[in-house]
């Protein structure tokens, strides 16, 4: 058995700050978007990199990526974390998939 191989997937819950792109599906005027993300990883790398390259094939563009930890690491923090979110952390473990869980456009305040 390899050393990957018994190495653990986790979920890490990921905000992704986006920018605007051609044929990006962000409301218009928007200037980019916030996503709340939980992605499966072996690593908080590997869940971001992951990630990061789901969105470019969904022809978003990635700015920035900060990551919040895993659910015992955000539960040791002392958040709390609702029972529909730790739904969503479970299908991205049993899927071994990035579920974008929340989108919040970003519109530029007039001048």
């Amino acid at each position: 058995m390899t050393e990957r191989a018994k190495r653990q997937q986790q979920v890490y819950t990921l905000l992704v700050e986006v920018g605007r792109k051609a044929g990006d599906g962000l409301p218009e005027g928007a200037s980019g978007a916030a996503l709340m993300c939980y992605a499966a990883g072996v690593t908080e790398a590997e869940a971001v990199n992951e990630t990061v390259a789901i969105l470019r094939q969904a022809d978003l563009a990635p700015l920035d990526v900060t990551g919040h930890g895993t659910l015992e690491e955000r539960l040791a923090a002392g958040e709390t974390v609702p029972e529909e979110e730790r739904a969503l952390m479970r299908r991205a473990l049993d899927e071994n998939a990035v579920i974008v869980a929340q989108m919040t456009p970003f519109f530029d305040e007039p001048g």
